[in-house]
């Protein structure tokens, strides 16, 4: 069983900035990647920004150049900041762990936390 706790989300004018952060706890955990996706009303989910355990990072193209996604000395907790928002922005975003517990493969998404930009 794996937790993750999602921080960081809230209303904020174009323009502005956000920091999302996401811890992921449980028992014998290797994660071998982790990043954040987004959800509008009525769209798909979509890509925001993956990390994984090899450093590499992925990111979807709406957000290339505003967003940048980190981690401390270890994968877990990682960390969005959010610059240049704007409306188009807002969604639920949803963090994302994969990896082993043991020799168990896991997938787990967090409950999503709101972000707004007003115009």
């Amino acid at each position: 069983q794996v937790q993750l706790e999602e921080s960081g989300g809230g209303l904020v004018q174009a323009g502005g900035s956000l920091r999302l952060s996401c811890a992921a706890s449980g028992s014998d955990l290797r994660i071998v990647a982790m990043g954040w996706y987004r959800q509008a009303p009525g769209k798909q989910r979509e890509l925001v920004a993956v990390l994984t355990a090899g450093h590499s990072t992925n990111y979807g193209d709406s957000v290339k150049g505003r967003f940048t996604i980190s981690r401390d000395y270890v994968i877990n907790p990682v960390y969005l900041q959010m610059n240049s928002l704007q409306p188009e922005d807002t969604a639920v975003y949803l963090c994302n762990v994969r990896g082993y517990s043991g020799k168990i493969s896991f997938d787990y998404w967090g409950q999503g936390t709101q972000v707004t930009v007003s115009s």
